[in-house]
């Protein structure tokens, strides 16, 4: 149930949307974040009764034209997501994919953001899955189950380095090999952790010797601050 932050064509302008490559045009940036946050709060519960019809009816593309709207008003280089909730039904992801010039946007919004509920959760940052291991990702022909990766990892006292294999990378192209190299980082440690704690990031064509788990990996990272300057495996 993802969406991905893009321009909708103008449903009043008639003819073919654009060409998905066309560059994106410059945007003006908000230079009060706070005003902006509260704008955007403003315009997601004007909004919210046609998206919770739109995720009912499992139609999410009626509201992707406004909420993109929302977003890149917030901010233009901001990326956003609908997703299951980890504690509510649904969540909002809005993320600056951990750009520093960003982050004062996406503070500002979590600050204004309501309280989560049984319905909506919101997120400034993509969060980790709860079990990696049960997510499988549909990619092209590829049915690829993060229970099969492995990873071997190297730790220099807080940060890790790390390589990735899949028996499915082999069969790829370079874009989808990248996507699942670092895809399934993010699922495990969610991306700000990730961008915190990883340093190099290498695909593995062969399954190293020394491998670990995603699950496993979790539990290396997060708990760095206790295990300064132990290593898992061999990344070279």
């Amino acid at each position: 149930m993802r969406l991905f932050r893009r321009r909708s064509a103008d449903p009043t302008a008639g003819g073919t949307p654009p060409d998905p490559r066309t560059p994106w045009p410059d945007q003006p940036v908000p230079s009060d974040t706070d005003a902006a946050a509260a704008t955007f709060w403003a315009g997601w519960f004007e909004l919210l009764p046609e998206v919770s019809a739109a995720l009912g009816d499992r139609e999410p593309h009626r509201v992707e034209h406004d909420l993109c709207e929302l977003v890149e008003a917030l901010h233009p280089r901001l990326h956003f997501s609908l997703e299951r909730g980890r504690t509510a039904v649904y969540a909002l992801v809005v993320s600056g994919q951990e750009d520093p010039e960003l982050r004062p946007f996406t503070d500002a919004w979590k600050a204004a953001a309501p309280p989560d509920d049984a319905i909506w959760e919101y997120h400034d940052s993509v969060p980790p899955v709860p079990d990696p291991a049960g997510v499988t990702v549909n990619l092209g022909e590829h049915r690829i189950s993060l229970a099969d990766v492995r990873v071997v990892a190297q730790v220099d006292g807080e940060i890790v380095d790390v390589a990735v294999y899949h028996p499915a990378l082999a069969e790829l192209d370079e874009a989808a090999r990248t996507t699942m190299t670092f895809l399934p980082l993010d699922a495990t440690l969610g991306e700000r952790l990730a961008a915190e704690r990883l340093r190099r990031v290498e695909t593995a064509q062969a399954e190293p010797a020394g491998t670990i788990s995603l699950g496993e990996l979790r539990d290396l990272v997060r708990g760095l601050n206790e295990r300064p300057g132990e290593s898992v495996g061999d990344s070279g």
